[in-house]
């Protein structure tokens, strides 16, 4: 009956690569459910600088911690290709919680493993060399974006940009340009904007082994 209620209310929104689909500051509308396509998580500091925070996924929720923390969104949500997500309004949420204490427990769950998933992604990358943490980001990129040649090659096309990369690696744009440079000297990538080749996986591999990562 839950499950019914949820449904009906929704509401399937279509967004373009580029476009926002809810602003940090903004009152708490409801939750969102991506359906396909990649959404960045953005946060604006004081100076007006926006800083890429995380990389949603089809099957991911938006903002229900902010629907839980009673708060505006504390960050900005926006699609970096076509994507398609699905709006649950936070009157209707509210409705359905009061009688379904197993829906917020499942809510609360999907909270802990966030955080869990933050802080081992953070203790793992943490003791890296920024080439290593880009040759982990490449390896998870390849399988959403990567394209397998007959020889064996993988072209992918980036949907983020150099301080995007810096952003979620932790490191200074400068240092990611100069890693890539130095991965493309050495014959592990081939980059052209962010078209990027990887050659020979076992060498990518390679350059997360020697860390013992």
């Amino acid at each position: 009956e839950d499950l019914a209620v949820l449904d009906q209310a929704k509401a399937v929104r279509h967004y373009e690569a580029g476009e926002t689909i809810f602003q940090q500051g903004e009152p708490c509308s409801g939750v969102f459910c991506i359906e396909s396509g990649t959404v960045a998580r953005r946060k604006t500091d004081a100076e007006g600088n926006s800083v890429l925070v995380q990389l949603a996924h089809p099957g991911q929720t938006l903002g229900y911690r902010d629907f839980f923390a009673g708060e505006g969104y504390t960050v900005s949500a926006e699609a970096l290709e076509p994507s398609v997500a699905c709006h649950i309004p936070s009157r209707v949420l509210q409705r359905v919680l009061g009688h379904s204490p197993a829906l917020g427990l499942q809510f609360l769950r999907r909270l802990a493993d966030d955080v869990e998933q933050a802080d081992q992604t953070r203790l793992a990358q943490d003791p890296l060399p920024v080439r290593t943490r880009l040759a982990h980001l490449l390896l998870t990129l390849k399988d959403r974006y990567g394209d397998r040649s007959r020889q064996g090659a993988i072209a992918l096309s980036l949907p983020l940009n150099r301080q995007d990369i810096a952003a979620l690696l932790g490191a200074r744009p400068e240092t990611v340009t100069r890693n890539l440079r130095a991965l493309v000297d050495d014959h592990v990538l081939q980059i052209s904007g962010r078209n990027v080749v990887i050659p020979n996986l076992d060498t990518l591999l390679g350059e997360i082994e020697a860390y013992g990562a």
